[in-house]
């Protein structure tokens, strides 16, 4: 007899519960897969991951209380052995720029084909990443290049100025959570860090000064 072989044991998060008892079924089925817990919040599932310490977690990308992304992020500065992989419904570059940003070993979509995913998951497992290189190093490039800054905004970080830029586009802060993949708390707790560093008092004084310094299309 060969050696026995420890099962790959996987965490998933989704709000759905349709499609976290699906994902269940499906890789529970693998006779090298174990799913040692689930939870429908990424409240939750930042507090359970670390202490259950799955070789993967599949994150749902959009959740009512926060995002897959965020949890990624979370999770891995606690344990960076920990492997996320993204399962998402939205196939947007500032999505993919925040996964990679965040550690993901892998980001997909839903449509994904099921047998495709069950492979997604053991790559992940085996520490490959399913994210073209090409597109982190384009990423790797934004960040330590990124865009010319006007001096008013030198202050913000990437971060802030993209979420600036967002309020001069007249969007809610829910509205920026969704794009941003943020939670509504979290997007609060930016913009009063933006107010305070431009020194300005107001979300409208904000805006107009993001319009005069970052430009159209920002």
């Amino acid at each position: 007899m060969g050696p026995v072989t420890q099962p790959i044991r996987v965490y998933l998060l989704d709000d759905h519960d349709v499609v976290r008892e699906g994902l269940r079924f499906l890789l529970e089925r693998q006779d090298d897969i174990e799913v040692v817990g689930d939870s429908a919040s990424a409240v939750e599932a930042t507090a359970r991951i670390p202490a259950l310490r799955p070789d993967v977690a599949v994150l749902d990308g959009r959740l009512p209380d926060g995002s897959g992304i965020e949890v990624c992020r979370a999770v891995r500065a606690v344990d960076p052995t920990i492997r996320a992989l993204i399962l998402t419904s939205y196939d947007d570059d500032e999505a993919l720029f925040a996964a990679i940003m965040a550690g993901a070993s892998g980001y997909v979509l839903k449509e994904i084909r099921s047998s495709d995913l069950v492979t997604a998951v053991r790559q992940v497992a085996a520490g490959n990443s399913l994210i073209d290189p090409a597109l982190t190093a384009r990423v790797l490039e934004r960040v330590r290049n990124g865009p010319a800054t006007a001096p008013e905004l030198a202050e913000l970080t990437e971060q802030e100025l993209k979420l600036l830029g967002l309020i001069a586009e007249g969007l809610t802060n829910r509205q920026i959570g969704e794009r941003m993949f943020l939670a509504e708390k979290t997007v609060k707790n930016y913009v009063s860090s933006i107010l305070a560093k431009l020194g300005l008092e107001r979300r409208t004084q904000a805006a107009v000064l993001a319009s005069k310094l970052l430009g159209p299309g920002t």
